[in-house]
């Protein structure tokens, strides 16, 4: 049998080649990365950087992170500065999530600013990863635009209650 390079494949080859594809691979659950040991939100918060004020505490964090896994599902979410951004000075609603372990500051400083211009509920939370794997990427996101929907409008009034609710920084 020959490759496209012109070489020369033994059939043994080409049915080892063909059976290593086909074996069967484990299925990983989407909520724990593979390999990544998980980290507590007291070492998470050593690593934040000195703008991450308002701070959600451990349990709006977990709050959030299924309320960002709600909206996934159904395609309700804006991820990333740029998107988040372009659809805060369009005057979308909805609830900031910023992770506060992002480097460097200056990436997404101008953020919250932006936010408490148009009077949007925002908080920061301890890491990008876990952030990013909330929102269903492999990705890392260091922030996310939460958009009010019926499907999860329960838990989203009470996060945007509770975010609402954080003293706003000086």
């Amino acid at each position: 049998m020959k490759a496209a390079g012109g070489a020369v494949f033994s059939c043994s080859l080409y049915k080892a080649a063909e059976e290593a594809d086909h074996v069967k691979k484990e299925k990983v659950d989407p909520e724990e990365p593979a390999g990544v040991p998980e980290r507590s939100y007291h070492e998470l918060i050593a690593n934040l950087n000195p703008i991450a004020q308002p701070l959600a505490s451990k349990k709006l964090s977990k709050k959030i992170y299924k309320c960002v896994k709600k909206a996934a599902r159904v395609k309700n979410i804006r991820r990333g500065v740029k998107e988040v951004q372009k659809f805060i000075n369009k005057g979308e609603k909805g609830i900031v999530v910023l992770a506060g372990d992002t480097l460097p500051i200056e990436v997404y400083c101008h953020l919250p600013v932006m936010c408490e211009d148009r009077s949007l509920p925002y908080a920061y939370i301890p890491s990008k990863v876990d952030l990013g794997s909330a929102a269903g990427s492999k990705r890392p996101t260091c922030v996310i635009l939460i958009k009010p929907h019926q499907d999860y409008q329960e838990a989203y009034d009470e996060c945007l209650s509770e975010v609402s609710e954080l003293p706003k920084p000086l």
